[in-house]
């Protein structure tokens, strides 16, 4: 079978498993454990890893939580900065129009990673501003710049979209944010790793990631939280990790993620110039073999590794079924069941956010398997066209046209 869906997951690469392995026998001391070798060595292993993940993304490892992966990093980073005013406005007394921040400012293709949290905080009083982009994918500064006031707490927008790869310019969004003294976060999961990406560049306040997209171990993130930015922990219970997210942490996790950062960091470069060969590859071979397809978002500012589509005259859900050993999906991996909200938001009609495929292109796919999945999306589609030709005859002398 051939895997084509690294956006959603990545195999772990086998020098980060053999970092992690100690950690699960002889080194599995708990790193919260400060009276003994064991603990100390969890510690250090753990600090370790803080400090390679803090390189990956040009930040210091004191600003680095770790987390149980990218959707607590989402809530911790979201509703962390938004209880943490709310504590601040019931201490002091501001409560004044004009100091009371309780607006935030999203847009449409975010991950429900962040939809939800913000809807949350919807529910519970606050003021959401959800903005659209535009048929490419791309949000227009200028009309983020034109929703964010002076009671703006938060911008979230992602670095790069999940499902059609689309780098979104956080530079200049970051700029529109602290001209109105707003916070900054992005949810860089599937920016970090890939693409190059700095805080410090970028002007970023928060930002959100995981291992398990850049071949690290699932059920471990983390949230970078900019130096004195006030932020309020969402899980208590011992004041880990300087008090904003309690619980034992996951050593061997923390330390796989730590040298996926490593390896990332150092193999970008390469990496990502032979995934976007691979993946113009992929496009080439599909527009030869496939009319009747449309790309979902810019290929200006894309993910290397990152190809969406669409097929007319084709019924989504037997379009991934006939798919049977090529690993794609039609969307984020947990919402497999409706059409695209990010393909909607586009302006795509249901039927078409339905026909589409994603494919996610990594660290060991071939120029082989891409020619072979090109040859199977094209019988595939070719087959259900074909059907969908018949039925419509068949109807149609059905009702005697």
């Amino acid at each position: 079978m051939i895997y084509l869906d690294h956006h959603a997951t990545t195999p772990v690469d086998a020098r980060v498993l053999e970092a992690m392995l100690p950690f699960f026998t002889e080194k599995f001391g708990n790193a919260a454990s400060r009276q003994h070798r064991f603990g100390w060595d969890a510690n250090d292993a753990v600090e370790r890893a803080r400090k390679q993940v803090a390189a990956l993304i040009g930040a210091s490892s004191k600003e680095i939580v770790f987390t149980s992966g990218a959707t607590e990093a989402n809530n911790l980073g979201i509703k962390g900065v938004a209880r943490a005013a709310e504590t601040a406005r019931a201490t002091d007394g501001t409560e004044s129009s004009d100091v009371r921040r309780d607006h935030i400012v999203t847009i449409a293709t975010e991950h429900k990673a962040v939809l939800d949290p913000i809807g949350r905080l919807k529910q519970d009083g606050w003021r959401v501003t959800v903005l659209p982009v535009k048929h490419d994918g791309l949000v227009d500064v200028n009309v983020v710049a034109d929703a964010v006031t002076d009671r703006t707490l938060v911008v979230s927008v992602m670095a790069a979209n999940n499902e059609i790869g689309v780098l979104q310019p956080i530079k200049d969004l970051a700029a529109v944010a602290h001209a109105k003294g707003a916070l900054f976060h992005t949810d860089a999961v599937q920016a970090a790793g890939k693409v190059p990406f700095d805080v410090e560049a970028l002007g970023v306040d928060l930002a959100s990631l995981t291992a398990h997209k850049i071949y690290g171990p699932k059920g471990v993130g983390a949230l970078y939280v900019r130096k004195r930015t006030a932020i309020a922990a969402q899980i208590e219970g011992g004041g880990h990790e300087r008090g904003m997210r309690s619980g034992t942490l996951n050593v061997p996790g923390i330390v796989g993620f730590g040298r996926a950062a490593e390896i990332a960091r150092a193999e970008m470069a390469s990496e990502s110039a032979r995934v976007a060969a691979v993946r113009d590859r992929l496009l080439s071979r599909l527009k030869e073999l496939t009319g009747g397809m449309t790309v979902n978002g810019t290929m200006t500012s894309r993910l290397p590794g990152n190809l969406n589509v669409s097929f007319d005259g084709v019924d989504g859900e037997a379009l991934l079924v006939g798919l049977d050993d090529i690993a794609v999906s039609s969307g984020a991996a947990c919402t497999q069941a409706e059409p695209s909200h990010v393909l909607m938001a586009l302006g795509h009609p249901k039927d078409r956010a339905l026909a589409s495929l994603r494919f996610g292109i990594g660290r060991g796919t071939t120029m082989d398997e891409i020619d072979r999945a090109a040859s199977k999306v094209q019988d595939v589609v070719a087959r259900l066209r074909k059907q969908d030709v018949r039925r419509a005859t068949a109807l149609g002398v059905a009702e005697g046209k």
